[in-house]
């Protein structure tokens, strides 16, 4: 899909392109692919002279190739954009291309703040003027969608500490509160990369000189929000680690009552087993066969040989 974005009274116009000529007639400051087809990439190679590599998406790119200018003026920024959605989280990568005035993005699905931005570029007048103003208002929107993010994690977390501090912890509570702890994490990780790659991708642009004064201090401006974060995913961590070790422990708990109650019967059952041996010997005089009484006997000793275990472990409390 080819989306083109033009200035008009202020505002972010869109406009869905579904031809060259259609592609001609318009002045975009923002040229946004949305999983483009060899079609939509041969109408900008005609059209700017822009060839889009069929890599330029691609998730294994060194370091090197993130963030480059080209001979003829072309500024390249490979960026990572986070969606938080039902299914799982995920980083998209993006790619920024920077050339004559226009912002030409490339990416293989739709992302939250994409749609952020268009809809407040159409509320908000003059929000944007050029193409490095999308670029700086995506990152931006990106650094408050993470934000949100963490709120989100922050919400779960409470619910997840409720369950393990509030009640008793069974095998499969725990295994819940461990499953939603690990896709909490998960999410927390991919935040704090997200926010790691913005804060590369705008000092990039700061170190440019693309940028006038006054969009180098919002690229501040956002870098200070971006440094603000992390102490907040740092904290999440390591209360994602305190829920884990509690739910462990509880786990632990448990597996141990499971033990103490084969221990206590072992320990139990020890008399009755050598009184049964003792009756068992051959003996010249047995008690069971020599004694009217010696089977009851036998029997009546047994029990309280159990008996008396029980009764002194529940005294010391080990039964409870």
């Amino acid at each position: 899909m080819l989306n083109v974005f033009s200035l008009a009274n202020g505002r972010l116009f869109q406009e869905e392109i579904e031809s060259l000529d259609a592609l001609a007639r318009v002045k975009p400051i923002w040229v946004d692919l949305d999983a483009p087809t060899p079609e939509e990439k041969g109408w900008i190679a005609q059209h700017y002279g822009l060839t889009i590599p069929q890599d330029v998406v691609d998730e294994d790119l060194e370091e090197s190739a993130r963030f480059y200018e080209e001979d003829n003026g072309e500024l390249h920024i490979r960026s990572d954009f986070l969606i938080d959605d039902d299914e799982r989280a995920r980083n998209v990568r993006v790619a920024f291309i920077l050339y004559r005035n226009v912002l030409f993005s490339v990416h293989g699905e739709e992302l939250p703040v994409f749609r952020l931005l268009r809809l407040r570029a159409r509320r908000i007048p003059a929000l944007i003027e050029d193409a490095k103003d999308v670029l700086l208002k995506l990152y931006d929107a990106d650094a408050e969608y993470s934000a949100d993010a963490l709120e989100g994690i922050y919400d779960s977390l409470e619910a997840i500490s409720a369950r393990v501090l509030k009640q008793d912890v069974n095998d499969q509570v725990a295994a819940e509160v461990l499953a939603a702890i690990a896709r909490e994490e998960d999410l927390n990780g991919r935040i704090r990369r997200n926010v790691m790659d913005t804060r590369r991708a705008v000092s990039f642009m700061m170190r440019s000189r693309l940028l006038n004064a006054e969009q180098f201090e919002e690229a501040r401006q956002i870098l200070r929000d971006i440094d603000s974060l992390d102490s907040h995913t740092t904290f999440l961590f390591d209360k994602i680690n305190f829920l884990m070790n509690a739910t462990v422990g509880f786990i632990n708990i448990n597996q141990n009552k499971i033990i103490k109650i084969f221990s206590v019967a072992s320990v139990a059952l020890l008399p009755p087993t050598l009184i049964a041996s003792i009756y068992g010997m051959n003996f010249q005089a047995m008690p069971e066969l020599n004694w009217r009484y010696g089977y009851p006997f036998a029997i009546a000793l047994m029990v309280a040989s159990v008996a008396a275990p029980f009764l002194y472990f529940r005294r010391k409390g080990w039964l409870r």
